[in-house]
């Protein structure tokens, strides 16, 4: 009991410092983590070591970024065959600031059957394969000395530590799922990798960073063909440009959805027309774009997407006042519709509602 007091309380600090501390509109530090290394070799395969995998794919991954990104700062948590503590990794992060957190790995299995890249988030496993595969990853704690002290307590393999860890991260679940989907859509349609998902699962090197943060599994060293991909110089270089162009996807996506709004009145102080304001229901919202003939927009006319806040959001009508657009707020929520609200419009792009009410008033 003592124990999940003490995981509870560090969780809720780490949500308060990562709610205050992930405001920013740009992405401009990330660190890449390479799994394991030193006397922790990590997953091995007939041929290879995960340590020395992953620390290749990383310092490939970090080079691509440097090169062709020269407004990121790219940390490294290792460039040499080294050993690093799980918590220092994140210490890593959080003293630079970063704003994203990339841990590389490989997978391995009993069985040289499985093959494919996976992501994986912060959060509570949804199967039992997915908690093996943290088990497998958190064990490197047991190379640590007073590991005990260091977490709290907790076990790699106690199934029931690892369920107060998925409070951990809740705050950037978001973020990392979409960059997490842009990893592994990469990985499939350009490195031409078999896709075996976005998961979640209690890793030990996710839970004390703030900011949001990924681990990926690049394949399966257990697997012949698979391991020969990874120790090549081409799949390194496959993979780690995969990582690359997912991160610059994610970067310029949460930059354009982050950009401070237009100012409601003109450089010549002439108050925008109020003909350019309109009010609309959003009623949607998602991670990837839908197309209009989508079942759940059947029978709502005018819709409209737009993209905010790292998500694809869909609204009906464009009314000229709020009084016509709670109207038809009125008639979604008959049909059934959940989380309907007003937004406001000027010019196109999105406003607050108080600055909206201003202008109105202001018109009169």
């Amino acid at each position: 009991m003592k124990r999940l007091i003490l995981f509870f309380g560090i969780a809720c600090q780490v949500l308060l410092l990562s709610t205050a501390g992930y405001g920013q509109l740009t992405i401009n530090t990330v660190v890449i983590d390479a799994g394991h290394g030193g006397h922790d070799p990590g997953a091995m395969g007939r041929h290879s070591r995960e340590k020395d995998i992953t620390l290749a794919v990383a310092l490939k991954t970090g080079n691509y970024i440097r090169q062709n990104m020269t407004d990121v700062k790219v940390i490294f948590t290792r460039t040499s065959d080294m050993f690093v503590e799980l918590y220092k990794r994140a210490q890593i992060a959080n003293d630079n600031r970063a704003d994203l957190f990339i841990s590389i790995h490989c997978n391995s299995n009993r069985s040289s059957s499985p093959y494919g890249t996976e992501t994986y988030v912060m959060g509570l496993h949804k199967t039992q394969e997915n908690l093996e595969v943290a088990k497998k990853e958190n064990s490197a704690i047991l190379q640590e000395k007073n590991y005990a002290d260091m977490y709290e307590g907790f076990d790699p393999n106690s199934d029931e530590d690892y369920v107060t860890l998925s409070l951990f991260q809740h705050a950037f679940q978001e973020q990392s799922i979409d960059m997490a989907i842009k990893i592994q859509d990469q990985f499939r349609d350009r490195a031409k990798r078999v896709d075996r998902g976005v998961k979640q699962a209690g890793f030990l090197v996710l839970y004390r960073t703030t900011m949001p943060g990924i681990l990926i599994e690049t394949g399966f060293l257990s697997n012949p063909p698979e391991e020969q991909f990874l120790l090549s110089d081409q799949g390194q270089d496959y993979i780690a440009s995969a990582i690359y162009r997912a991160f610059r996807e994610f970067k310029n996506e949460y930059e354009k959805a982050n950009q401070l709004p237009q100012p409601l009145v003109k450089q010549s102080d002439t108050p925008a027309s109020h003909d350019d304001l309109s009010f609309r229901v959003q009623f949607a919202s998602f991670s990837k774009p839908k197309s209009r003939d989508y079942k759940k927009f059947r029978g709502i006319k005018d819709v409209r997407e737009y993209y905010h806040d790292g998500l694809y959001k869909y609204t009906a009508g464009d009314e000229k006042n709020p009084d016509d657009a709670d109207a038809l707020k009125k008639q979604l929520i008959g049909r059934g519709y959940k989380d309907v609200f007003i937004v406001a419009f000027l010019n196109g792009q999105r406003i607050s509602m108080e600055e909206a009410l201003k202008l109105l008033n202001q018109s009169k």
